[in-house]
């Protein structure tokens, strides 16, 4: 206790008495010691107490795509409480077809007086979206912060997995099992993690398999019936290997690959990408990337706090490393014995 008293007086420039009147909620302290004491709190990743979190608990807003693919709600669940936990409420909005969308949303929080709005692969995403809307609400003095589709033109900070490094975990992990003619089911085309998927993908095939061997992608729709369609043009490409950009795409994939009558992995692998719940109740089990979701919203949570209490946050991307994990979807090449 001692050591943390320490710790918030020497970053906020009071005494460790001044700390204690903070924490215990006692008066006959200055606003401006009261704020420097909690906004070291926020920025020390130690948790408010409840009190305090009542009485000063500001809105943050988080937007996601959807609820359809798990990897979103994960996120929401990473997110709000590590924001809670340094006094701010989150406000949740998720996007739907023919629901309420994302500038509806950032309206919304704007008008309950959010702090700032933290955008989950949002509109930013899509490369051929103007960020112009971006960068309005900077210059209206709301902080803002993006994860997973970095741009630039937009003073904020971003955070993202990356996509690179994890194309070659997955393609060194299906080479190293014989497969040879490998193919990736990536999401469309226009979307920055899509972009950088396919550029790890084509990097780790020539380094893994050779610069003549033939880079297999199909874009699709980020969902299990873009998986489908992936997996029927892939699987005509004599594919005995797919790597998914989602593991909404690989359900689909194992989905085309059952009604072919293709067994996995016996006759075909398939790697997955998040390690959603579907990855682990998937049949079988699926292979996949891990994102390291509460990892990065303990990360995204510190560094935004520090956001709208004024102290900037690196404007060099924060990428986060991925991992693999291998379940049953994955197999020795049929080729390869």
């Amino acid at each position: 206790m001692s050591a943390r008293l320490a710790d918030i007086a020497a970053h906020a420039g009071v005494s460790e008495a001044t700390v204690s009147r903070v924490l215990n909620d006692k008066p006959g302290v200055a606003t401006d010691k009261r704020q420097a004491v909690l906004t070291a709190l926020d920025l020390l990743g130690y948790e408010r107490p409840a009190r305090l979190r009542r009485r000063t608990g500001r809105p943050v807003g988080i937007i996601l795509p959807e609820l359809g693919n798990p990897i979103y709600p994960a996120f929401a669940q990473a997110l709000g409480p590590n924001f809670a936990r340094r006094g701010f409420t989150p406000l949740i909005g998720t996007q739907s077809d023919g629901g309420v969308h994302e500038d509806e949303y950032i309206e919304m929080f704007v008008e309950a007086g959010a702090n700032g709005i933290v955008f989950v692969s949002g509109r930013h995403a899509d490369s051929t979206f103007p960020v112009t809307r971006y960068r309005q609400l900077r210059e209206m003095g709301l902080k803002v912060g993006f994860v997973n589709g970095t741009r630039t033109g937009v003073d904020a900070p971003f955070f993202a997995i990356d996509d690179l490094g994890a194309m070659a975990l997955a393609v060194r992990h299906l080479v190293s099992l014989g497969h040879r003619r490998i193919g990736l089911a990536d999401g469309p085309e226009a979307f920055v993690p899509a972009q950088r998927k396919a550029a790890g993908f084509r990097d780790a095939i020539a380094e893994l398999v050779g610069t003549d061997a033939p880079v297999l992608i199909e874009h699709t729709l980020a969902s299990d019936d873009g998986g489908l369609s992936a997996a029927r043009a892939l699987l005509a490409e004599g594919c005995t290997a797919i790597v998914c950009a989602s593991d909404l795409i690989a359900v689909g994939v194992l989905a085309e690959a059952r009604r072919q009558g293709i067994r996995v992995p016996e006759d075909l692998s398939v790697v997955g990408f998040d390690d959603s719940t579907l990855a682990r109740h998937s049949w079988p089990p699926l292979t996949t990337i891990r994102q390291p979701v509460n990892t990065m919203g303990i990360a995204i949570a510190d560094a935004f706090v520090g956001e709208m209490n004024d102290v900037h946050a690196s404007r060099t991307e924060y990428l986060f490393q991925p991992e693999l994990v291998v379940r049953e979807s994955t197999g020795p090449a049929p080729t390869a014995g």
